[in-house]
């Protein structure tokens, strides 16, 4: 959600970091309904005045023993009047309420400007791909070899983009996420939360996925929505809130099933699990202060790198672009981690600053320590994609005879070092 004030004030600059996003002009727009609006509240003020007037006269008269007919006539017209005016500004507000929650986060001045993927930059890369004395398969072609990743099954009982995974495969999924929870709990201080998987329109306007987002999530016959990530819920936790300054940051991760109903996939990565409508993640958010958020993105990016280094799965760090970021997204880095079987980077995580965009559309707050209260900033970020983590040790980790090396850092939660062979 963005701040009036700023686009009052700053009209050029709002409209050049919108077109860094794609989008047409909008500050003539939105400042006309803006004066619509105000001029609205104004009449409406005048017209609450006289009322206070009238009814003093009315008073004055009714105790004069004096004729209150024609004031009584007067009070009605500017009741009516009133009364127009109140639902006027209520159009008024929901237009320009509207317009202003359809409209992306303004890009960080370090985001890079760019159309699309093609204009995200490289930061860094951790590991040397291994290189394979044979040609290396990918993941569903290990899966079922192995017989432990069924997709045929998970088509009878749900249809395309759904996975089964057996034995071995679901117990190291498992020990992936509990590894991750591990990490990000006991080395980066985040507090583990078990939130609800169903949440209400509130909450996922909160982070940004309603209005425009909800044909890609899954909407129940009860009004509740299943999350397409948990940070809807960590986020959410501080909606309404004034919380004080000693609580920030506020850190906290979650490992959940997530439901997207993929609407703008289709034909992409339709073999295998890299993109299915329910997946696994382990999520991380930040609620901090303007002054603290830039850090705790460095953070952040740096708690999921730790998965993969500790893993040693080969990976890149990429700054996105202004046309690739996600709606609520003021600065965002992917982390791609290196698939053997298509021979490229995948995104495995997407750690975000959203400043105090989702603050403002939540309303979560903070009271600093000289007393003034301000919006917190927020940011999330995947600690990581599990069921992309599963995909990457199978691939990285496997062996020319189709089995699967369990790496060393897992082996205390599988139990086992190694699957097939």
């Amino acid at each position: 959600m963005h701040d009036i004030r700023f686009i009052r004030d700053n009209p050029e600059q709002f409209d050049e970091l919108l077109k860094h996003r794609g989008l047409s002009p909008m500050a003539d727009r939105i400042l006309q309904l803006d004066k619509q609006h105000r001029q609205i509240l104004t009449d409406l003020q005048t017209y609450q005045s006289q009322r206070n007037t009238i009814a003093k006269a009315f008073g004055d008269a009714k105790r004069n023993g004096e004729s209150t007919d024609s004031i009584a006539l007067e009070s009605e017209k500017i009741k009516q009047h009133i009364g127009i005016l109140e639902e006027t500004s209520r159009e008024e507000e929901h237009k320009l309420h509207d317009i202003l929650a359809s409209i992306p986060n303004l890009p960080a001045d370090d985001t890079p400007v760019g159309s699309d993927e093609h204009a995200n930059v490289e930061v860094s890369k951790w590991g040397t791909p291994k290189t394979f004395s044979f040609t290396p398969k990918q993941h569903y072609e290990l899966g079922e070899s192995l017989g432990l990743m069924d997709f045929e099954t998970a088509s009878k009982l749900s249809g395309a983009r759904f996975v089964l995974l057996k034995g071995a495969f679901s117990k190291l999924e498992r020990a992936l996420a509990q590894f991750m929870l591990d990490i990000h709990c006991n080395e980066f201080g985040y507090t583990e939360i078990t939130p609800p998987l169903l949440v209400n329109d509130a909450a996922m306007f909160g982070t940004g996925n309603l209005p425009k987002f909800g044909d890609d999530a899954f909407h129940t016959n009860h009004n509740h929505w299943l999350i397409p990530t948990s940070e809807v819920c960590l986020t959410n936790m501080v909606a309404q809130d004034i919380l004080p300054q000693q609580q920030l940051p506020m850190r906290v991760t979650a490992y959940t099933p997530c439901f997207r109903a993929e609407a703008g996939a289709a034909g992409r990565d339709t073999r295998g699990m890299i993109r299915n409508h329910q997946f696994t993640k382990v999520e991380l958010v930040s609620i901090t202060t303007p002054e603290q958020s830039n850090l705790e993105h460095e953070r952040m990016t740096s708690a999921a790198e730790s998965i993969l280094q500790k893993l040693n799965l080969p990976y890149r760090k990429m700054l996105l672009c202004t046309g690739d970021m996600g709606f609520s997204a003021r600065k965002t880095y992917d982390l791609e981690v290196w698939l053997p079987g298509p021979q490229a980077y995948r995104e495995i995580s997407s750690c975000s600053n959203c400043g105090e965009f989702q603050a403002r559309r939540m309303n979560a707050r903070y009271r600093n320590e000289q007393g003034k209260v301000q919006f917190v900033h927020t940011l999330n970020g995947s600690g990581l994609a599990v069921g992309r983590t599963l995909i990457a040790v199978l691939e990285n980790y496997q062996e020319a005879n189709g089995s699967i090396t369990i790496p060393e850092a897992l082996r205390p939660y599988t139990k086992f070092d190694r699957i097939g062979g």
